[in-house]
């Protein structure tokens, strides 16, 4: 389906051209691409409020900067449909999270204007400091280098570590702070509140006003009179806010707030900041979802909401004539609040996801007990440790590629130490669209080689159930539950739980020659595959074994003692994943059996659907098939 850009936007391939327009003509801009940007999400999917949001702020960026010389660093990359439109990939934008397509966030190799890729949350602070520095270090004194980073992600240490290496290094460095007070998730903290304090202090904005306005003037006059403007506006700062700014404190030139969707304004104020030397922050006020009204009313919504009709905002959803099988990620949720309901002791923790994790299910009900603390995947970790060296049982529900930014303190705070932290790792496996950098690739890799930490996975809803049972009454340490993105496969899942012996698999069938043993949902696959075995004359035994740490040792002598021909399938990462620790076993024992391994491959796996990812890497439905075929001297399918 062609989506005509309007008359200003066809115009566009690069800054460039945007930058020969007149600036009256940049209201219009703006216009159209707000609508192109609502066209193309109704019709294809993807995110949504977060792009519309920052629309006049990425049409004021590409005209006051020379882009791609100067750097603009996205944070995150949800906001960035706009920019990518603007630079050159506007013909290609129906492709934008499609396999085989534009990425769903800034890519280095994707386009010179994407200077850093960015898919998890504020690192743009310190990436943009880092090319700031370079710069400098290579006397490329004009070059400008901005990072646009949202309220929610300056909630991260990362984003404080790096403000405060910003504030002494007198770098030519511009933070664009876009405070729209959300994340996914409504933003919480102290820091929402500080810049809520400043957005909306009446005396301060009148003020500011008038300085900008006197400032303005005294241009004219002469530098000293510019530095008495200045100061006035500092002092104003201080006398006005409750508390000292807390951005000048750390070394940052404070501007602002400003209202980040008068374009006009916007521009004016960017020109003015490219003759102020040194680090500073301009701070934008903006509203999630802007120009389309359903957007604004409820943003969490649509942050992402698929495919829908962009005339009466009716998101599209898939009708179903027959039970389906719950979201993974809902069953925790609401099974985290039928064990809470048992046990006063449990508590939920998330790293700004209640929605995407279901947590939020808790919150609505035990809000003192379910916690979101910002996007701090460190400090969720840290905070869950607390919790449990006082006697509580903390849920810590991460996304797996997430979980990544928290290693350190898993094995620090939370297992050398033995504490009983339970940790969800949601999102495990191919995540589908949102591409490399959050596939839950690595996590039963990285998981597994840590002392004290059981390591599991649910081959179905009733499974996790029973997990996050077994969980609560293990005390000899951390405990990591892994599920994928999407649904499983029981429509009726509210199963009564049951305590599980750690480390014991489940043998789903017997077979002959060939044995395959599954780690999580793909195990769903092999069952699926039951009919087609025995039409190709094919009898593998299945076992799910359940957990990787500790392996069910009894179960795999049982294999390899009557298997010659063994093959293991996870939708994790091949090096040093389940089939890896698997083959160590069978090496540690003394066994010696044909073994073939299917997952994720080493190498970096683009977007697409979860099944086409799959596929790809070879262990689809297909895939499987095709390895037991290869197993048992079977010709191959041809896919």
């Amino acid at each position: 389906m062609l989506i005509k850009p309007g008359q200003l936007l066809a115009q566009i391939d690069t800054p460039e051209d945007l930058r020969k327009l007149e600036a009256d003509k940049l209201y219009d801009v703006c216009t159209e691409l707000r609508q192109y940007i609502i066209d193309h999400v109704s019709v294809f999917g993807g995110h949504f409020g977060a792009s519309l949001g920052v629309v006049e702020l990425t049409v004021a960026l590409h005209y006051a900067y020379n882009t791609p010389y100067d750097r603009i660093v996205w944070d995150v990359g949800h906001q960035a449909y706009g920019h990518k439109i603007l630079t050159k990939r506007r013909e290609q934008f129906h492709t934008n999270r499609q396999y085989g397509g534009l990425s769903g966030f800034p890519k280095r190799d994707e386009s010179e204007y994407d200077t850093f890729g960015v898919g998890h949350s504020s690192t743009s602070i310190g990436a943009a400091l880092g090319m700031a520095v370079a710069s400098k270090q290579k006397g490329e004194h004009n070059r400008q280098h901005i990072a646009v980073i949202g309220d929610g992600a300056m909630t991260a240490g990362m984003a404080f570590e790096a403000m405060n290496h910003a504030g002494v290094s007198d770098s030519n460095l511009l933070i664009v702070l876009n405070d729209n007070c959300m994340s996914i998730d409504p933003n919480v903290g102290a820091l929402k509140d500080y810049l809520t304090d400043i957005t909306t202090s009446p005396l301060y904005n009148k003020m500011k006003g008038e300085v900008w306005n006197i400032l303005g003037k005294l241009k004219k006059v002469g530098p000293h009179a510019q530095q008495i403007a200045s100061t006035l506006e500092t002092s104003l700062k201080s006398a006005v806010l409750k508390q000292s700014n807390l951005f000048e404190a750390l070394g940052l030139r404070y501007f602002g707030p400003v209202d980040g969707h008068d374009i006009n304004h916007l521009v004016s104020v960017m020109e003015d900041l490219k003759n102020i030397p040194g680090p500073k922050l301009l701070h934008c006020v903006t509203t999630k979802g802007k120009g389309y009204k359903p957007a604004e009313e409820n943003q969490t919504k649509w942050h992402a909401p698929g495919k829908f009709d962009k005339v009466t905002g009716e998101i599209k959803k898939t009708v179903h004539t027959v039970p389906q099988a719950p979201k993974y990620q809902d069953v925790f949720g609401h099974t985290i609040l039928e064990l809470a309901k048992q046990d006063e002791k449990i508590m939920g923790i998330t790293p700004a996801m209640p929605s995407g994790s279901s947590l939020n299910i808790m919150m609505k009900e035990m809000p003192d007990r379910a916690i979101d603390v910002g996007i701090a995947e460190q400090h969720a970790v840290t905070f869950a440790a607390g919790l449990a060296v006082e006697g509580m049982t903390p849920f810590c529900n991460i996304y797996s590629s997430f979980m990544q930014r928290a290693y350190d303190q898993v094995v620090h705070d939370a297992c050398i130490q033995k504490l009983p932290v339970i940790f969800c790792l949601d999102r495990a496996g191919f995540a589908g669209a949102d591409g490399a950098t959050h596939h839950g690739a690595y996590d039963i890799a990285y998981m597994r080689c840590i002392p004290n930490l059981v390591v599991s996975a649910p081959m179905n809803e009733a499974e996790l159930r029973n997990l996050m049972y077994t969980a609560t009454k293990y005390k000899d340490g951390s405990f990591s539950i892994r599920y994928p993105r999407g649904q499983g496969v029981m429509p009726e899942w509210r199963t009564p739980m049951q305590e599980l012996k750690i480390g014991t698999g489940r043998k789903i069938k017997g077979g002959e020659d060939v044995a395959i043993l599954t780690l999580g949902h793909i195990g769903n696959y092999v069952v699926d595959l039951g009919d087609r075995f025995k039409e190709a004359g094919l009898n593998p035994a299945h076992y799910d074994m359940r957990f990787v740490k500790p392996l069910d040792e009894e179960m795999l002598h049982e294999v390899f003692t009557n298997y010659s021909k063994v093959i293991t399938v996870e939708d994790g990462c091949i090096m040093g994943g389940f089939g890896s620790a698997v083959a160590e076993w069978m090496l540690d024992n003394g066994y010696s059996a044909q073994l073939k391994r299917l997952g994720i491959p080493d190498e970096i796996v683009e977007q697409g659907t979860q099944i086409e990812l799959q596929r790809y890497a070879g262990f689809d439905h297909e895939g499987i098939m095709n390895a037991v075929m290869e197993m048992s001297d079977v010709k191959k399918l041809i896919k």
